[in-house]
């Protein structure tokens, strides 16, 4: 509990520091003026370099909503690789002896239309060639795997919040020929 509490507090901490740390890149004058199409723009309070850097340390492979499905289907005594190379999109689990892979995709970065995924408001033309990529390289991914034999299983983020309703859709699919 006094774990929690410390944790809490170092949270608290850090907010109050963001909080109170100047908007940099953005001059006093130009602080919430209107863009030449007359909205209020959201700032971004970094810089490009600073958003490059936080950007990049986004993952591609050990995301929690992964590490969750595979604790899942380990306990469950499923086992498998991991992102096989030699397998197109490099799934998430790879099950050979069955010709079955799982991939867990994230509800954000491949446009699943949930209740999660919220649409991005600002550098929308950036974001939607962005996201419209990923959502035909996840189909292209898919068909190249039926091609080869193999069946896959998609896993969206959300998804994972209900345990025994995702345990039945692994099993049915892993135990499926």
């Amino acid at each position: 509990m006094a774990r929690q509490e410390g944790s809490r507090e170092a949270r608290r901490e850090l907010s109050d520091k963001l909080i109170n740390q100047p908007l940099s890149g953005i001059s006093p004058e130009t602080r919430g003026k209107s863009h030449e199409c007359g909205r209020m723009s959201r700032h971004d309070p970094l810089t490009p370099a600073q958003r490059s850097e936080r950007m990049s340390r986004i993952r591609n492979a050990d995301t929690k909503p992964e590490m969750a499905v595979r604790r899942l289907i380990h306990g469950m005594g499923y086992r498998y690789r991991l992102h096989a190379r030699d397998l197109p999109g490099h799934p998430d689990l790879v099950f050979r002896s069955r010709m079955k892979v799982i991939l867990v995709h994230g509800c954000f970065w491949h446009q699943h239309g949930c209740r999660q995924y919220q649409q991005p408001r600002s550098k929308l033309s950036f974001w939607e060639a962005k996201l419209a990529r990923n959502k035909a390289r996840d189909a292209e991914v898919l068909k190249a795997l039926e091609e080869l034999g193999w069946r896959a299983l998609v896993i969206w983020e959300c998804q994972i919040k209900e345990k025994a309703l995702l345990r039945s859709r692994v099993k049915s699919f892993l135990e499926e020929s």
